[in-house]
């Protein structure tokens, strides 16, 4: 009996001392950047990624594919495992979805990494101004309006018809409404005592509402009292484009109405821009690009689609400037805190580059436009912007000679920063039906 406390104690002891010194790693610093090693990667095939510095102890790993990626330059197979200390570098072989299954002693699991390898991608950077002109199939309403009639009183007919701001009129007594100036005829033509019948278009869904016009004793005509838009124009950045499929993202952000939903597109198309000054940003008071339209008559590309990633659509001439050069396209995975580079224009049509630093990088589970955080540190830029401007949305950013993003809005307290959206998300969204990339974030 009294040698079988002894062993009890000894085993006791012994164990003790395991779990004393399995403690004392898992406090290590090495110990502890091994527990943040990401459980999902994303990697281009063919590029290396260093997955863990200074491992604590000898790591012992195995992939469940064979064939499918190289472990401090050796190729690893499922079938036997591969022992690593020090730096863990990473180099898929093939594209598709595979798990690493990490242990110490070839015993204690430590972790498994989910590696998703998709297919290199490239795209021409933008940076060139451009005018961007929006129709939205109709005319669009913005908000209701005050009709001041002869009673004294103020009529609000839209209102009580039902009719909401973002509502689209897409035809009055079943006539297709394209402008303003349908509207007012329509109307006008009701007159005293008549109706005007709306086809409206709400969240998909096809309404009809009918309206008395009322005489407006300011306006002296008649109105339903509705304020309306039907066409949208603005100054924005080209981001990027696919020399291949040729088309385009811009803006990094989206084309809202006034209440903050997105515009409708049916028609839209872009056109270059001339960049005839700049007013600065300052705190409180965001800058502007003061552009002007060229060749209105001849677009360089249609719109297609209004995303919260920016305009895309497809491109039909090509930029002036240099010789299209594709990049490679950064994954949200590859960008870093770290000096950058965008690319704008601040003066006519020529594109120039500009330093940057990106502060900080947001993890995202999903896709957003707002993805990291740039600070202008260019002096010549601070002198001619005061920093990052209205028309500066789309300016692409260049980190280690890849494409990682583009700028999408200014902090309005400091000109001098604001966030980007990450050029995968947007790369995303180009019109085309196949593609590598877009076939790789299918499921993303």
């Amino acid at each position: 009996m009294q040698r079988g406390k002894r062993a009890f104690s000894r085993r006791h002891k012994a164990g003790l001392a395991l779990a004393c010194l399995f403690l004392a790693l898992a406090a290590s610093p090495p110990f502890q950047g091994l527990s943040a090693m990401p459980e999902r990667v994303r990697i281009v095939r063919g590029d290396a990624r260093e997955l863990s510095r200074d491992l604590p102890l000898h790591l012992y790993i195995r992939p469940d594919r064979d064939g499918a990626i190289r472990l401090n330059g050796r190729e690893a197979s499922a079938r036997r495992w591969v022992s690593a200390r020090g730096n863990l570098m990473l180099q898929p072989l093939e594209t598709g979805s595979y798990h690493l299954e990490m242990r110490l002693f070839r015993v204690l699991p430590i972790r498994t990494v989910t590696v998703e390898v998709v297919p290199p991608v490239t795209v021409v950077p933008g940076g060139q101004s451009i005018g961007v002109m929006l129709r939205p199939g109709g005319v669009l309403v913005v908000d209701e309006a005050a009709i001041n009639g002869s009673d004294g009183r103020r009529h609000y007919p839209a209102r009580e018809a039902g009719i909401e701001a973002g509502d689209l009129i897409v035809a009055i007594n079943g006539k297709p409404v394209r402008s303003k100036e349908d509207v007012i005829r329509q109307v006008a033509a009701a007159g005293d005592g008549g109706t005007v019948r709306l086809t409206l278009r709400r969240s998909g869904r096809t309404l009809k509402r009918e309206i008395h016009p009322v005489y407006d004793e300011s306006r002296q005509r008649y109105l339903i009292g509705l304020w309306i838009r039907d066409g949208l124009a603005g100054i924005g950045t080209l981001s990027f484009y696919d020399p291949q499929s040729r088309g385009f993202g811009a803006l990094g952000h989206l084309v809202a109405d006034g209440a903050g939903r997105p515009y409708p597109v049916d028609a839209g198309s872009v056109v270059e821009a001339f960049i005839a000054g700049v007013r600065p940003g300052r705190p409180g008071e965001p800058g502007e690009k003061i552009g002007v339209f060229i060749g209105q008559d001849k677009p360089l590309g249609t719109i297609t689609h209004n995303t919260p990633f920016g305009i895309f659509g497809l491109l039909a001439e090509l930029p002036e400037g240099k010789d299209p050069v594709p990049i490679p396209m950064a994954l949200e995975d590859e960008v870093r805190p770290g000096p950058a580079q965008i690319l704008t224009v601040i003066q006519g049509k020529k594109v120039e580059a500009f330093d940057v630093v990106i502060e900080r990088v947001l993890p995202q589970d999903r896709p957003n436009d707002k993805g990291m955080t740039v600070r202008v540190t260019d002096p010549r830029l601070l002198a001619a912007t005061g920093g990052i401007v209205q028309g500066m949305s789309g300016s692409p950013i260049l980190q280690g000679g890849k494409l990682a993003g583009a700028v999408t809005h200014v902090f309005v307290n400091d000109p001098t920063r604001g966030y980007a959206v990450f050029a995968e998300w947007m790369m995303a969204h180009i019109p085309r039906e196949t593609g590598p990339l877009k076939m790789a974030l299918a499921g993303r």
